[in-house]
C-alpha cells in the first residue's frame, strides 16, 4: 500500500476528520442530565507507551492493507507492543476514595510488568479496583486484558456495543494468530483467563435513555458510536463533574474529536462549566504537522479549560505547540525514563504525561 492510500485510508476512518478539528454529528440535544458532583479525581498513567517505534507500527499497517483492515488480521511486532491504560481514584464529596481502570493494554508481559509496578494485581484481588471501563476494542487498549482477568475474572467490565466476533472470542477466552506474508500462523493476542463477571455493552441511548451510563455520583460514560482506524466502531468517553470546578473529560484515544467531547458536555450536561481533559488525543499520531491541527488549538483554547493532560495518540509536536499557544498542558516528569522501555518519540519537553506520571483534577 502506497503512503498516499494509507493517509487516505486514515481519513475514511475518521482521524482526519478528528485531527482537522471537525465534527462528527451529534444526536438531537436531549433534556440536559445532571451527573452529580464529585470532591475530585486522579488520573494515574499506567502505560500510555501502546507501542514504542511508531515506523515499526505504520509498516505493519500499509504491508498489510492499511487503516481500514481488520486488525486481527495483521501479524503484530509483538517486540513493538506494549500498551494503553489509566487508573482513575474518584474522591466522592464525603471523602471516600473509589477506583476503577480505563483499559488494560495490549502486550501481556508489558501489562504485567506495569501492572505489577502500580499494584493493580492486589487491588484488583482485594476489590479495591470497583470495575474497568474499556474505551473501545484497539489492540493496544483491549488485547491485554489477560493481564486483568488473571487477578479479577469476575471484574464488571463497561465496554461499546458494537463489538466483533473476534473481540468475545478473547474476552471469553482464545488464543488469537495471523499469517504473515511467509503464510505462517504468528501469535497476536491470548486470554487464558476466560471473564466471568457483569459485561455491561453501551450504546449512544445510554442507560436509562439520556445518552450516558452513571458510573457513580458525580461520574458518568458515553459511548460515542464513530468508525475508527483498524475496523473498530465505537469509544467509550469519562466525563467527572468536580464540585465547585466543572467538567473533566476522560479519553482513550478521543476518535470522535476533542471538540466534539466538549461540545456534548456543554451542551448535555447540566450546569456545564469547563475543566479539565485527560487522554490521548488522536491528532498528529506519526508526529506530521498539518496547519489544520492549528484549529485544534484555537478550539480547545475557546473552551477555557483550565488543565489539559495528553499523551499516546495526540502526538509530541501538537502538545507542544498547544503549550507554546497557551493551552494549560500540564507537564510530565522524566519517570519513565526509569521503565524498561521508552517511546522512541519522546522528548525532553516533558510535553506529555507519560508512564508513572499522574494528574488531579
Amino acid at each position: 500500500m502506497k503512503r498516499r492510500t494509507f493517509l487516505k485510508s486514515l481519513a475514511a476512518t475518521g482521524i482526519a476528520a478528528s485531527a482537522a478539528g471537525t465534527m462528527p454529528k451529534l444526536v438531537e440535544a436531549r433534556k440536559k442530565v445532571d451527573i452529580g458532583e464529585i470532591k475530585s479525581v486522579k488520573v494515574d498513567v499506567l502505560t500510555e507507551t501502546s507501542w514504542f517505534d511508531n515506523d515499526n507500527l505504520k509498516k505493519h499497517m500499509v504491508d498489510y492493507g492499511g487503516a481500514m483492515t481488520n486488525q486481527y488480521t495483521i501479524p503484530w511486532d509483538w517486540d513493538n507492543a506494549g500498551g494503553y491504560a489509566a487508573l482513575l481514584t474518584v474522591t466522592t464529596l464525603e471523602g471516600k476514595e473509589r477506583k476503577f481502570l480505563l483499559d488494560s493494554g495490549w502486550n501481556n508481559e508489558w501489562m504485567d510488568y506495569i501492572w505489577e509496578m502500580n499494584n493493580i494485581p492486589a487491588m484488583l484481588k482485594s476489590g479495591e479496583i470497583e470495575f474497568m471501563v474499556l474505551s473501545h476494542f484497539h489492540l493496544d487498549h483491549y488485547w491485554g486484558i489477560e493481564s486483568t482477568l488473571k487477578h479479577k475474572p469476575d471484574i464488571t467490565l463497561y465496554a461499546p456495543k458494537t463489538h466483533y466476533p473476534e473481540d468475545m472470542q478473547l474476552l471469553k477466552g482464545a488464543h488469537l494468530t495471523a499469517k504473515n506474508k511467509e503464510g505462517k500462523d504468528v501469535h497476536i493476542c491470548k486470554n487464558d483467563h476466560p471473564h466471568t463477571g457483569k459485561l455491561v455493552l453501551t450504546n449512544p441511548d445510554g442507560d436509562t435513555g439520556d445518552g450516558i451510563y452513571r458510573l457513580m455520583p458525580g461520574v458518568a460514560t458515553r459511548m460515542f458510536d464513530v468508525p475508527i482506524l483498524l475496523r473498530v466502531r465505537g469509544e467509550n468517553v469519562l466525563y467527572f463533574n468536580v464540585k465547585d470546578k466543572g467538567i473533566v473529560t476522560v479519553t482513550g484515544c478521543c476518535h470522535p474529536g476533542v471538540l466534539s467531547l466538549f461540545s456534548y458536555a456543554r451542551k448535555n450536561f447540566k450546569g456545564y462549566k469547563p475543566y479539565g481533559c485527560y487522554g490521548g488525543l488522536h491528532i498528529t499520531l506519526f508526529e506530521t504537522w498539518d496547519p489544520k491541527f492549528d484549529d485544534i488549538i484555537k478550539g480547545v483554547k475557546a473552551f477555557k479549560i483550565k488543565k489539559l493532560g495528553c499523551n499516546h495518540c495526540t502526538g509530541w509536536i501538537w502538545a507542544e505547540k498547544a503549550a507554546a499557544a497557551g493551552v494549560p498542558v500540564v507537564k510530565g516528569t522524566n519517570k519513565y525514563k526509569t521503565y524498561k522501555k521508552q517511546s522512541s518519540v519522546a522528548t525532553a519537553s516533558n510535553a506529555f504525561l507519560t508512564n508513572g506520571d499522574s494528574v488531579v483534577f
